[in-house]
């Protein structure tokens, strides 16, 4: 889901101000909350669950508030929506009810495993034969679901290569809302910091960031581009011509004519005209 949880490439926050010597607690009740989440993890609710509980805190307490009271928070969320305890209860801090849980807690020897590497999200069975292979240049679609997804905003519709394909993980889109596991390939994705973050943006900078196949789409090859026949065109004014040029030739010819057959009349008119005006020959006196 878009919430103000999903910080990264956002404005006007700030940088990230590390402490220095940071103790990993920094009070007793961290400490608690961190041993009870622990407890339920996977018993309350899955882990992708409990990020989706972090995701919809009001944004203004989870501006204020610290790393370990939105881990506080979600647990409480959980628990009133599967009514461990009433908000009478929470709000008072005494149980009414004996709500003792069935579920045995997480062993001791259990707890540096999880901590450190997390419960196992790999999986030997769904989609297995992934669509990808290293070096393919993929696009993360820009999808605005309405739940929990592991898809940031920063590098939606952005462009960026298969760096490492993992293998198949568990789904947390549809995991978080008891919609199954869906496993899927998970893939590591590099980003070049220009497409994300542009030119302003360290040229050798990549970010490399895990994604599963259902956030990603192929860049499609680009098309050869074809030239489109060429059209002969042909200007009006050269038919024109050759018409007005033939008006004239055929207006031309007869008027020729004509004036050649005048011209014959005249040179006619004038043999006779020198014929009559001649006098005529004697006649020999001999007879």
């Amino acid at each position: 889901m878009n919430g103000v949880h999903d910080m990264g490439g956002m404005t006007c926050f700030g940088p990230v101000i590390r402490e220095k010597e940071e103790p990993l607690f920094h009070a007793p009740w961290e400490r608690r909350v961190f041993a009870m989440t622990m407890l339920n993890m996977g018993r309350l609710e899955t882990l992708d669950g409990f990020r989706h509980a972090v995701e919809r805190m009001d944004p203004a307490h989870y501006l204020e508030s610290s790393y370990y009271e939105h881990w506080l928070t979600a647990l409480e969320t959980l628990a009133l929506e599967k009514g461990l305890f009433s908000p009478e209860e929470l709000a008072t801090g005494m149980s009414s009810t004996a709500n003792v849980s069935r579920e045995p807690p997480l062993p001791p020897e259990a707890v540096p495993v999880v901590v450190h590497g997390g419960a196992p999200c790999s999986r030997n069975e769904g989609r297995l034969k992934p669509r990808f292979k290293v070096g393919d240049r993929v696009i993360a679609k820009n999808l605005n679901p309405s739940g929990h997804t592991r898809l940031p905003r920063y590098v939606r519709g952005r462009q960026g290569e298969v760096h490492i394909v993992h293998g198949t993980f568990v789904y947390p889109d549809t995991n978080a809302h008891g919609q199954g596991e869906n496993p899927q390939p998970l893939y590591c994705v590099r980003f070049a910091a220009r497409e994300l973050w542009g030119p302003h943006a360290a040229r050798r900078d990549h970010l490399y960031i895990d994604l599963w196949e259902d956030y990603l789409t192929p860049v499609e090859a680009p098309q050869p581009t074809t030239k489109k026949p060429g059209v002969i065109r042909t200007t009006k004014a050269a038919p024109v011509k050759k018409a007005v040029s033939a008006r004239k030739a055929a207006v031309t010819k007869p008027a020729a004519k004509k004036q050649k057959a005048k011209g014959k009349t005249a040179a006619a008119k004038r043999t006779v005209t020198n014929a009559e005006a001649r006098p005529a020959k004697r006649k020999s006196s001999r007879s």
